[in-house]
């Protein structure tokens, strides 16, 4: 987080998660702060994440890349993050067993791919001395119960769980799917048909009773083990927890305190709908800034039917798709962004 804040002029707090497949959050951040300035605002800069992808940006960018498998068996070179001074190390299964590196839900391979290199970022990890690993899950390919991850981190580590070596693994999530419903929920979005959510309905139950056998370890009785298409209920195998993803980052960067000394609130997310105050960053950050009674400025790529009109009620809601015109807010998203955040500001000046 950088702070450019001075006491003689007005301070925002941008503090917005990606608009997935247009601006990472930190590009959301650079435009919103140009936008800021022009209206003459100081500005905290904070991305969010509550997660999935981006979770790397909100802990201050990857700074290690290594060679593990991908989600079709084959080598990607995944970026990770290990901090020196506090040994947390941060790994997004996106990065490595994500379905973006298969080609999307076309090219997936939804029967066999496999969670193996989020498992062996996590070995690396607990081998080049990280502390606390923390695992965001979210835009993975598979839905392999996190099968691929357990054997690799158990063959990375000669046998051991992260915590036998007194390594601290979490994994932070949005969702409260069930172990054994992974397929149902989330098997179309990575390509599977009909047929294949039941046949890999039916080996999540086996793997299930599997881990129970093996481990002692009954990932049925956990809500969102079933994230990241059972990956979820592999960390716990592994020893882990798994904790709210907005909650851990919001935690991390200091977001109550950061919203504590703001005048003003940006922040926003590519579609805006009903899952947006459900665990992901606008609602996270609208709550936290509830109590303080400061207005917040809600930008976003489109504002979908089924956001919740109650939670948008005393929200300066901006709607780059409606208000600038679809082709500008998905092409020049960046421009729309601060051409948004300046209006807006300046009418709060």
């Amino acid at each position: 987080m950088s702070n450019d804040a001075s006491p003689a002029r007005p301070v925002v707090l941008v503090a917005p998660d990606k608009f997935r497949g247009s601006l990472s959050a930190p590009e959301v951040v650079q435009a919103a702060r140009a936008g800021a300035q022009e209206a003459g605002w100081d500005v905290v800069d904070m991305p969010m994440a509550d997660g999935g992808e981006g979770m790397l940006d909100a802990f201050g960018g990857a700074n290690r890349t290594s060679t593990v498998t991908g989600p079709l068996g084959t080598p990607v070179r995944a970026q990770w993050r290990l901090g020196e001074d506090d040994g947390l190390a941060i790994i997004e299964s996106a990065a490595a067993s994500g379905l973006v590196l298969a080609g999307g839900k076309e090219g997936n391979d939804p029967m066999g791919a496999t969670s193996a290199g989020t498992g062996e970022l996590i070995a690396q990890a607990v081998l080049a001395g990280a502390r606390r690993v923390v695992v965001g899950l979210g835009g993975s390919a598979m839905s392999d119960g996190g099968r691929g991850a357990v054997e690799a981190v158990l063959a990375g580590l000669d046998g051991d769980r992260p915590a036998d070596r007194g390594v601290e693994l979490l994994a932070a999530c949005d969702v409260q799917t069930p172990f054994v419903e992974a397929a149902q929920v989330f098997g179309p979005q990575k390509g599977a048909d009909a047929g294949q959510v039941v046949e890999l309905t039916g080996r999540l139950f086996a793997q299930q009773g599997d881990y129970v056998e093996r481990f002692g370890v009954d990932v049925s009785q956990t809500a969102g083990a079933g994230a990241a298409g059972g990956l979820g209920g592999g960390v716990l195998v592994l020893g882990g927890a798994l904790v709210p993803g907005l909650r851990l980052v919001a935690d991390q960067v200091g977001l109550e305190e950061a919203v504590g000394r703001a005048d003003a609130i940006v922040t926003g997310e590519g579609a805006l709908d009903a899952e947006s105050f459900n665990g992901k960053v606008v609602g996270g950050v609208v709550d936290a800034a509830e109590p303080y009674g400061i207005p917040v400025v809600v930008v976003a790529g489109v504002l979908r039917e089924d956001a919740p009109a109650a939670r948008l009620t005393g929200l300066r809601v901006v709607d780059l798709s409606a208000t600038y015109g679809a082709a500008a807010s998905w092409n020049d998203t960046a421009a729309c962004v601060r051409r948004a955040v300046a209006e807006q500001l300046r009418a709060l000046s």
